[in-house]
């Protein structure tokens, strides 16, 4: 017998394996592969899986939308930390509506969604599903229907640590929060921070919404500071407030802001080099106002935004007692648009008007500052406008506009570092009562301090650092100016 005889004969289809052909099977040597290429097999096959079982349930929800149903009942099953009568008064307008429309299928569906989403804008909870069940009411009809939601509230209590970064300047801070504090979505938070020019703030808030919409929120807060100012104005502030907002709307549609503040500020600890009318300034002043802001927000990014808007517009009315009487005004707007591509030109404005009511002078810290690496870049931090020696007096009027081109870097356009180039003009001026307040709006736009220059800019969220390079092209005696580089850290730039 021949040894080709003793061999076994080789297989033939469907016997043989044609598995690697077909599905790209790699090598049964090369593991890792072989288990990469098994995952995606199998992901594929429960992808497949679920979107057939949603094609079937889509097709069996739309055949039976017009079947005859109506809500009986709505409950939140896991809200354990969440008051009843809060979510009553979420639930039963949408009960009542229900009422009225067709009693269908269709109906029920739309009535749960849209109170899903009321109780998800709530922020309470992490999870939420919906199920319908049938009513367990002794006297239900046939048809009627129980909406089920099955929540997992969000943790209630958060505590945080960090250091931070922002408007040029560097810190710590420690937070508290308390989410649902009574049962009703109302948020308490608490904050402590140290920092390098504001050496101690501590603020304390209490926020809750107003209405079953929630689309507006009331909010008090206690707040307090210790600022080193000695670096422009040869003081120490010290600031103790208590505010009550209510807010409305949204950034995108609108922001409405309406509310009372009073506060009460002392400069003290004047440096030996402080200067007559920073003498006269210094002591206890208090403030009793009134406010009113709007703003809308549709950049795509705050930080570097390369398409959208911003406008905010600040209205505060102080005289309801204290030491401070008068009307600020101020208007803030930034625009930016693609000019080529990688590359986005963004222009922003920014102005206010201090008007004194009374014979009383305006309290230093509620004067208008200007100038530095996040406003007037080339200009020392609060470096423009009326001086008296080596203090920065501030003022009543100003303006302030930038034009910025941020580009890409050749070659990495997925690195946060962009190149920058900018111009910017401005002016702060003292308004002279005696004069027209037109004649001094006139005379502050006529005589601009200017600058320009590039460098560099580093998304680093949540704030922006910018290294620039810049001169001085315009300035009025007296603006401190500063030629070279300089670093800026913030989050509104010019």
């Amino acid at each position: 017998m021949g040894d080709s005889e003793l061999r076994t004969p080789p297989l033939k289809p469907p016997l043989h394996s044609t598995a690697a052909p077909r599905d790209q099977e790699p090598d049964d040597k090369d593991l890792e592969k072989l288990r990469k290429w098994h995952e995606e097999r199998m992901a594929r096959k429960l992808r497949g899986e679920y979107e057939t079982a949603v094609f079937h349930l889509s097709e069996l929800v739309n055949d039976n939308l017009g079947s005859t149903a109506r809500i009986a009942s709505i409950r939140v099953e896991g809200a354990t930390h969440t008051r009843k009568s809060f979510l009553g008064s979420l639930i039963n307008p949408y009960l009542g509506s229900a009422a009225d429309k067709p009693h269908t299928l269709e109906s029920v569906l739309h009535t749960t969604r849209a109170v899903g989403h009321i109780l998800q804008e709530t922020d309470i909870f992490q999870s939420l599903g919906a199920k319908l069940e049938a009513s367990r009411d002794a006297f239900a009809q046939p048809g009627d229907v129980d909406v089920v939601f099955k929540a997992k509230e969000k943790g209630r209590y958060y505590l945080s640590t960090s250091t931070e970064v922002g408007n040029n300047e560097g810190g710590a801070s420690a937070t508290c929060r308390v989410r649902n504090a009574f049962g009703g979505a109302e948020s308490f938070e608490a904050n402590l921070a140290f920092a390098t020019k504001t050496r101690v703030s501590y603020n304390a808030s209490l926020s809750a919404p107003l209405t079953r919409t929630l689309g507006t929120r009331g909010e008090i807060s206690l707040f307090g500071l210790e600022r080193d100012n000695s670096f422009y104005a040869s003081h120490t502030e010290g600031v103790r407030g208590l505010k009550a907002v209510v807010r409305t709307g949204t950034l995108r549609s609108g922001l409405a802001e309406v509310g009372y503040e009073a506060v009460l500020r002392h400069l003290s600890k004047l440096t030996p080099s402080a200067s007559i009318s920073m003498r006269e300034a210094a002591g206890q002043s208090i403030k009793s106002s009134v406010f009113l802001n709007w703003t809308r927000d549709t950049r795509d990014d705050r930080i570097i935004g390369t398409r959208g808007s911003y406008l905010k517009l600040i209205q505060e009315f102080a005289g309801l007692g204290g030491d401070a009487s008068f009307s600020k005004t101020e208007a803030h707007g930034q625009l930016s648009r693609p000019l080529f591509p990688h590359v986005t030109v963004s222009l922003a404005a920014k102005g206010g008007l201090l008007w004194p009511v009374g014979d009383r002078p305006v309290p230093f810290p509620d004067r208008f500052q200007l100038g530095g690496p996040i406003s007037v870049r080339s200009f020392r931090a609060n470096g423009l406008g009326p001086r008296d020696g080596p203090d920065s007096l501030g003022g009543n009027i100003y303006w302030a506009a930038g034009l910025s081109f941020i580009s890409d870097l050749p070659r990495k356009p997925h690195w946060p570092v962009k190149l920058h180039g900018f111009l910017n003009a401005g002016r702060l001026d003292a308004i002279d009562k005696s004069k027209p307040v037109q004649d001094s709006i006139i005379a502050n736009l006529k005589q601009p301090s200017i600058s320009a220059g590039v460098g560099l800019v580093y998304k680093l969220d949540p704030v922006r650092v910018e290294v620039n390079f810049g001169v001085p092209l315009v300035a009025s005696a007296g603006d401190g100016t500063r030629k070279g580089i300089q670093v800026g850290i913030g989050l509104d730039f010019l």
